[in-house]
């Protein structure tokens, strides 16, 4: 299991940032998540490994004016 934003999800091998994004299908745009405390920038979502058991806190783009 992954916890994303305090809800539990399955965690499956080979895991990373930009499936786990694909399957949460919200609609938002993400530059960065944090991945057990580490932030992790849009470049490298298709090569970060989620691992069983982590944390992963979304961060939304935001724009303003």
């Amino acid at each position: 299991m992954v916890t994303v934003d305090g809800q539990e999800r399955c965690w499956q091998d080979g895991l990373t940032v930009a499936s786990l994004l694909a399957q949460l299908d919200d609609g938002h745009v993400y530059a960065v998540v944090k991945l057990d405390g580490k932030l992790v920038s849009r470049p490298q979502f298709k090569t970060t490994p989620v691992p069983d058991g982590a944390r992963v806190r979304l961060i939304p783009m935001i724009a303003g004016g």
